[in-house]
């Protein structure tokens, strides 16, 4: 199987290519460049591979949370590839790929949200692979909550910007902060290869993004 995946949910942007199980990636940080980039890595991603869009089974993306207009850019490339090629598509969290990019059993994935908020959601890995212990939500930082008194691994650049704010109510279930991961395509390829394996691919027009807020900037009044 050869499955493209997008992600472009945080200021890093990237393309994976998952072939039977080897992976290839093109990735930097973009700022707010990703609709510039994300074509040409794709063609570079599959040059590198001697592939042709034709050769592909397959197209996902992260779905979010995260930005909202990289979230949706990536959605619009998937639909548009997927359409064009007539192939399925699958949507990845994009805390999920956070998640899986470390190497830790529980793991409490944590993305800055803006407007003083966070992303964030928890997950178990296990023999089946990655179980969501705590849906994606957004809240203040001060009010994550872990699902029980276990010990979590935290990861994400929410450790970055709420540090403080999240060591002061986790600390004691924290087992290690990997603060500088980002979703990346890589991951979101692994992941949703497990999807299309297990026929949950869907067709690309029913492929949309997971925003969780529905609001992109605060009110005047709440400045």
């Amino acid at each position: 199987m050869n499955v493209l995946a997008l992600e472009t949910s945080t200021e890093y942007c990237s393309v994976a290519l998952w072939r039977d199980g080897l992976l290839t990636q093109q990735g930097e940080h973009a700022g707010q460049r990703h609709s510039q980039l994300l074509l040409p890595q794709c063609r570079s991603v599959l040059a590198a591979a001697k592939l042709e869009l034709d050769d592909l089974d397959a197209i996902a993306f992260s779905s979010g949370p995260g930005s909202f207009t990289g979230l949706r850019i990536a959605c619009a490339v998937a639909q548009g590839l997927a359409f064009g090629l007539d192939v399925p598509v699958v949507g990845i969290s994009s805390l999920l790929a956070l998640a899986a990019a470390t190497q830790a059993e529980r793991v409490l994935a944590c993305l800055d949200a803006r407007m003083g908020e966070v992303y964030y959601a928890c997950y178990q890995h296990g023999l089946q692979g990655w179980h969501e212990v705590s849906p994606p939500r957004v809240c203040r930082a001060e009010a994550v909550s872990l699902p029980d008194d276990g010990d979590w691994m935290g990861c994400g650049n929410g450790f970055v910007v709420y540090e403080n704010e999240l060591v002061a109510k986790l600390n004691k279930h924290l087992l290690g902060i990997e603060s500088g991961l980002f979703p990346q395509a890589k991951e979101v390829a692994g992941l949703a290869a497990r999807e299309f394996a297990a026929g949950r691919g869907v067709a690309p027009e029913l492929a949309v993004p997971l925003y969780v807020r529905d609001r992109v900037a605060l009110k005047i009044c709440e400045r």
